[in-house]
């Protein structure tokens, strides 16, 4: 029989368990990742003890999830999740079982979980496998396949093909047949539909993080699972760009799926924006007929689509600082940076756009230029790459100046002005805006004496 090796600190959590008569094991993604060689980070524990036993057994015990048998012990510096062997009845919702009941063996556990390549569990005291379902196979074949009938488990719980999808991208393994045209079934998307939304996009973003999260979304627009969560994006299928100038070889849908492949899959803004940038142009499209033969215009689609991302992500809750950071890069991401830029250009930039998001716009326009061929590029590999650089360095260089960049920054402020006599109100607005659209232009201007004169002469000027 197979074993693998347990981490001491689970031995002697094991050893506890057994010194008081229980069994305990080692499951789930855990165990998975040990038998594909990969190191855990998550420790899930199933145990026939209950989780009163638990409390009595161990000393610091947190009851996470005591309704469904799981509580959280910390131990030897470890927080690890302990479930009671449990079976489930039907699940009228979709998503949580009706009734949650304990069960006495290890293999009824394992007979409610969803795939088989996490239906395996291991002995805390020796490491060795148990494996009824074949998941260690389906492991070496890189097969995605449910514990039985794929249309009884996803009617059980409708965000198991979703999980399924997610497995897919994240270990680069694909779905069995029948499980795949399970996902498909009207029964099966009626129970995903049902899944709310937070549940989705917390999938949605463990999938964003993926090597390739195109691999995912192509899975999600074939299933139909695409049409209940994302419909926005599917209206940039078939929606042509290419036209006789060669900008693009894809349509929409594809360019801002291998677009957001080409973030980096540890900026979760970035990679939103990339998938998200373009979603406004089925909107914004507008066909032209020329000599050279017909050219596809999409102008002003970054507004179309800041506004379709302020919905789509406000409909799948994202926080509302996520929102706002993606929807400013979705709708910034069209600047055209020339080396004729005066300074007090790039001044106006930085303004506009704000100077900690420099990075992440850059990474999106990367990410844009991958997503035209879906081929890597690297910032010294095109005359818009060394642009960006370019732009980048003009950037670091007036931020180093320290630059008043914001009315903050002013070397006056509006009770400055009142002491000269510009009443509160309107009018010390604009000049407050006017004195620092000059300081813009020339920052040797940003001084209280300086500045003050312009106030004042500003002032007489308005009353003339």
């Amino acid at each position: 029989m197979k074993k693998v090796k347990i981490p001491l600190f689970l031995q002697k959590m094991g050893e506890i368990f057994k010194e008081n008569g229980f069994e305990s094991y080692l499951v789930g993604g855990a165990v998975r990742d040990m038998v594909m060689g990969k190191t855990p980070t998550d420790w899930d524990i199933t145990t026939n003890a209950t989780p009163h036993d638990v409390k009595k057994i161990f000393k610091r015990v947190i009851p996470t999830g005591i309704a469904h048998g799981t509580v959280t012990v910390h131990f030897m510096k470890n927080e690890i999740e302990v479930t009671t062997f449990r079976t489930e009845s039907t699940y009228s919702d979709g998503r949580h079982p009706d009734k949650v009941q304990f069960a006495s063996t290890i293999y009824d556990d394992l007979s409610r979980r969803d795939f088989t390549i996490n239906a395996i569990a291991a002995s805390l005291n020796d490491g060795k496998i148990i494996d009824p379902y074949n998941g260690m196979d389906d492991i070496k074949r890189k097969v995605i396949k449910t514990v039985g009938s794929p249309l009884e488990r996803f009617n059980e719980d409708g965000l198991r093909p979703v999980r399924a999808v997610r497995f897919c991208a994240k270990l680069h393994f694909s779905i069995e047949t029948e499980t795949l045209q399970a996902i498909s079934n009207p029964d099966s998307l009626k129970k995903t539909a049902m899944v709310s939304v937070e549940r989705f996009r917390d999938e949605f973003i463990k999938i964003l993080a993926t090597e390739k999260p195109s691999d995912a979304l192509k899975l999600f627009e074939q299933t139909g699972i695409m049409n209940i969560f994302l419909p926005e994006l599917l209206r940039g299928r078939n929606c042509i760009q290419n036209d006789v100038r060669g900008y693009h070889i894809f349509d929409v849908l594809d360019h801002c799926l291998y677009a957001c492949d080409g973030a980096p899959c540890d900026k979760l803004p970035v990679r939103l924006a990339a998938l998200l940038h373009d979603i406004g142009k089925p909107d914004a499209k507008v066909i032209k007929q020329t000599d050279a033969g017909e050219i596809c215009t999409f102008y002003n689609h970054e507004s179309y689509s800041e506004k379709i991302t302020r919905e789509m992500l406000s409909r799948l809750k994202f926080s509302n600082a996520m929102i706002e950071n993606v929807a400013h890069l979705v709708k910034n991401h069209m600047f055209f940076y020339e080396p004729s830029w005066s300074d007090a250009a790039i001044r106006r930039f930085l303004v506009r756009v704000g100077y900690e998001n420099i990075d992440d716009l850059i990474d999106l326009r990367l990410a844009d230029i991958y997503g035209k061929y879906n081929k890597s590029v690297r910032l010294h590999d095109s005359e818009s790459c060394i642009l960006l650089i370019e732009l980048k360095e003009r950037i670091e260089k007036i931020h180093s100046e320290n630059a008043a960049l914001s009315l903050k920054s002013l070397a006056i402020n509006g009770r400055d002005l009142m002491e000269i006599g510009i009443p509160a109100g309107k009018d010390l607005g604009r000049i407050l805006n006017a004195l620092f659209e000059t300081v813009l232009d020339d920052p040797a201007q940003n001084t209280k004496e300086t500045l003050l004169k312009i106030a004042s002469r500003l002032k007489q000027e308005r009353k003339a």
